[in-house]
């Protein structure tokens, strides 16, 4: 059976998260259905990771074997009509060997939170974005953040039901970027490693809200990392703001497939 990897975009606010799940929508479960309009028994979709309610993807990563071989831009088209009006899109499609893993084969993915700082509410960027009444002080975040870099005991910044197996990961990206806005300012939490755990990005980002609000020192994320004791984690920050932005592979998977331009 052919296999081909599909790069997705989608909106997570209607979604009870990526995982299917029974009786409640999901982005997987959205997925496999436009796919079972072009082949009824495909096997369920594998991703590079799964992420919450609420969350959204520029760039998630999935596989799925057909039974027979489709053109890349053909099957993203014909994906692209079954999936409406659902706010899924495929953004890049090809044919892979049956060696390529969306999840095992991965060797880094990365996330971007958004902060938008503003008195007044969010309107079009409600459900995009975490909007903060106050402002944030972005060179005390970059100097909290640059504590966390490396491999290092996540525990606190860890979910208490996280089901992975250790709570050792290895950060090897994490930036503060500040975007001047017309109304305030955007503050964007750029994360890069090869694997995450549960609610990790949003409990950084929560933590280092309280070091731009003036709540907590810099030096107070070494001091929370060091703990390895969830309950001295900041404040989890609401999945609205997070995207999963990319994965990357020993070989792009899309280089010589399909790609949206």
């Amino acid at each position: 059976m052919p296999r081909y990897a599909f790069k997705i975009e989608y909106d997570g606010r209607p979604f009870k998260g990526w995982q299917r799940q029974t009786d409640l929508p999901s982005v997987q479960g959205t997925v496999e259905a436009a796919l079972a309009k072009l082949q009824s028994d495909v096997p369920g979709i594998a991703a590079a990771g799964r992420t919450d309610t609420g969350v959204h993807a520029l760039g998630q990563v999935v596989h799925a074997d057909l039974r027979r071989e489709w053109e890349p831009f053909r099957l993203a088209e014909a994906l692209n009509y079954h999936l409406k009006p659902a706010p899924v899109a495929i953004t890049a499609c090809a044919q892979v060997t049956e060696a390529f893993h969306a999840r095992f084969e991965a060797t880094w993915r990365s996330y971007t939170y958004r902060i938008i700082c503003r008195r007044a509410p969010l309107v079009h960027e409600r459900g995009f974005a975490w909007g903060l009444r106050g402002g944030l002080d972005v060179a005390a975040m970059a100097e909290g953040a640059r504590h966390l870099l490396g491999k290092h005991d996540f525990t606190t910044f860890r979910a208490t039901h996280c089901q992975a197996n250790s709570p050792v990961k290895t950060l090897d990206e994490i930036w503060v970027e500040a975007v001047p806005l017309s109304a305030g300012q955007e503050v964007r939490f750029h994360l890069k490693a090869r694997s995450f755990l549960h609610n990790q990005v949003r409990s950084i980002v929560g933590s280092l809200e309280h070091v731009g609000s003036g709540a907590w020192a810099p030096d107070d994320m070494r001091r929370a990392l060091e703990a390895c004791d969830r309950a001295e984690c900041g404040t989890v920050a609401p999945p609205e703001g997070l995207y999963m932005t990319g994965v990357g592979y020993p070989m792009d998977p899309f280089t010589d497939g399909w790609r949206d331009r």
